[in-house]
């Protein structure tokens, strides 16, 4: 990677323009991989029994594109897929994007409350959805959130809770009342919906809204990030060159397919080259994962951290390294330095790069290059991606010298078009084109970049962002809840866990464990508290408003005595 360096002393870095922005819509650009690849495998489900070439992946989509055109689906519509790694998942993406249709990508841990609020907020016109997800029966789910469905006909359901939701679609042969099964969609296909696509994408433009995803708040209410065609393939394919990712590769995805690591950084980069993916199962699983990059002769594999960590410390694994992998992506957290080492030399994943971005970058504004040593791939980001331009800024929006810490901004191709419905969010968040990460960053004479913590309060559990405000405002909605305060706490495992304290109400009876089983009940697995600590009051500010570094440090030093308590064995 060429090096791209600050400009007269400013921590301001602008990536290289060595080619052309593609301003194509995908549509145009999933013919163009069909053209070039049509025999080639394309994706690989062993969980599933499904290997499909790049020709029979698109005729499925393709027919399934016809099947919502028949019920009323047009470009614009909003459409929603709650679902784990599937290869429905992926069909609908490329179907969706074939009708100009937005593809709204629902967390898979998301349960009832969450699901309403992300339907209402866009008007989901219809949903597509795994019938379950390991606990979660979204099945189940749906029907307890709108019992009425079930005596309605599929395509023309009403519901006062869900005013906009028409349609149900269902990834079964047995649906439940009131929804199609998507195989039933399928063949809806006929030549006169089929004969109407071509013209459909040709209408499409590469500036079009295309896909939704939902990041927390920091008012405690998801944003709906709305991403263009051009946002996320050329991203895509930036990602794809940093890996040096070719038609000879294969990349094994286990990371979730409703972000953009698995959506873009995975799907897209591999139609960007021809590579084929492979995905281990539903969700993430080391000893699959570890089965899968081995029997599929994976050359490429995605993960955060403590993915490759529990690969690693997998029984199964023996030291034995996948001689056939070499490249790939790890990011969401930072790298321990160990760790690192271990992927490199034990795994084999020689070539690994890191990333960084948010999903309103579309994802990826750094990456490192597949030759960077161990030192630049532990304690930096990487440098600038192509088409770029970044800057850090103190508090006043001022751009800062070079190694200087202040909050990074990014400009470009790559930033989202806006917060669906939300102009209040947008203010807040995009100034002049630029988009404001939240987190505190620096940049060096080289170019490279380390992220040093996060200007806005929130937390990452394994990969997972989580903004407090989310679970704070569902907590103190609970009956004998006072006030809730909710933080990240170092972990060992996840990187954070959080911790809430909560005061109670005056004669309250509530419990921890009665507000764990709430949130359980309400709350995807990861927005939980490890531990719910009941106090009588929380350390403030001089003008009252809550200290969680205090909190923090509070609990740190308690952990700290506890450790000091134990004795030390002796070594005999």
């Amino acid at each position: 990677m060429s090096q791209i360096r600050p400009i007269d002393g400013l921590s301001y870095v602008r990536g290289p323009n060595v080619s052309s922005l593609f301003k194509m819509p995908l549509p145009e650009f999933f013919a163009t991989t069909l053209d070039k690849y049509p025999n080639k495998e394309a994706i690989v489900f062993p969980q599933f029994s499904v290997r499909w070439t790049y020709s029979e992946l698109l005729q499925k989509s393709d027919d399934f594109a016809s099947g919502l055109l028949s019920l009323g689906l047009y470009k614009g519509d909003r459409v929603g897929i709650w679902s784990p790694n599937r290869p429905e998942w992926v069909i609908a993406q490329i179907a969706t994007a074939r009708l100009g249709i937005i593809l709204v990508n629902v967390n898979p841990a998301f349960k009832s409350l969450e699901l309403k609020y992300c339907i209402n907020k866009v008007e989901l016109k219809a949903l597509v959805f795994a019938t379950q997800f390991k606990t979660s029966s979204y099945a189940t789910m749906l029907s307890e959130l709108v019992p009425e469905f079930s005596g309605q006909r599929p395509g023309s359901l009403k519901s006062e809770k869900l005013p906009s939701l028409k349609t149900l679609i269902q990834m079964s042969a047995h649906p439940i009342p009131g929804a199609y099964s998507f195989e039933e969609v399928c063949q809806k296909s006929s030549s006169c919906y089929h004969s109407r696509l071509d013209l459909i994408s040709k209408s499409l433009i590469a500036n079009d809204a295309i896909n939704i995803q939902f990041t927390s708040g920091t008012t405690g209410a998801p944003k709906g990030a709305t991403l263009s065609h051009k946002n996320i393939i050329n991203n895509a394919v930036f990602c794809a060159k940093s890996m040096n990712l070719t038609c000879g590769d294969r990349l094994c995805i286990p990371v979730p397919l409703y972000h953009c690591f698995g959506m873009v950084m995975g799907v897209l980069a591999c139609f960007s080259v021809g590579a084929t993916m492979v995905f281990p199962g539903e969700s993430f699983d080391p000893e699959m994962t570890l089965a899968v990059l081995r029997k599929e002769n994976c050359t490429a594999v995605h993960g955060v951290p403590t993915m490759f960590s529990a690969i690693l410390d997998s029984h199964k694994f023996k030291g034995e390294r996948v001689k056939s992998l070499r490249t790939g992506i790890m990011a969401g957290s930072q790298c321990p330095e160990p760790l690192m080492r271990r992927v490199l030399k034990d795994l084999g994943c020689s070539e690994i790069t890191i990333a960084y971005g948010m999903t309103e970058t579309s994802p990826v504004s750094f990456q490192s290059d597949v030759s960077d040593s161990v030192d630049v791939r532990v304690s930096t980001v990487g440098r600038i991606q192509p088409h770029c331009e970044v800057k850090i800024v103190d508090d006043n929006g001022a751009t800062v010298p070079v190694g200087e810490t202040g909050e990074l901004w990014v400009k470009g191709y790559l930033v989202m078009k806006g917060y669906w419905d939300d102009p209040e969010a947008n203010k807040n968040s995009i100034h002049d084109n630029w988009m404001k990460s939240g987190d505190f960053a620096s940049i060096d004479i080289d170019g490279l970049c380390r992220i040093v913590g996060r200007k806005k309060d929130m937390v990452i559990r394994g990969g997972e962002n989580i903004y407090p405000a989310e679970v704070e405002n569902f907590l103190t909605e609970q009956l004998g809840v006072l006030e809730a305060h909710v933080f990240g706490f170092p972990d060992p495992k996840f990187g954070e866990v959080l911790i809430a304290w909560v005061i109670k109400e005056p004669n309250s009876t509530v419990s921890a464990e009665g507000l764990k089983q709430l949130c359980n009940r309400n709350l995807a697995y990861y927005k939980i508290p490890s531990e719910i600590r009941f106090v009588k009051e929380v350390p403030l500010t001089i003008t009252g408003k809550p200290q969680k570094f205090r909190m923090r440090e509070i609990m740190l030093e308690e952990q700290k005595i506890i450790k000091s308590q134990i004795p030390n064995k002796k070594i005999i």
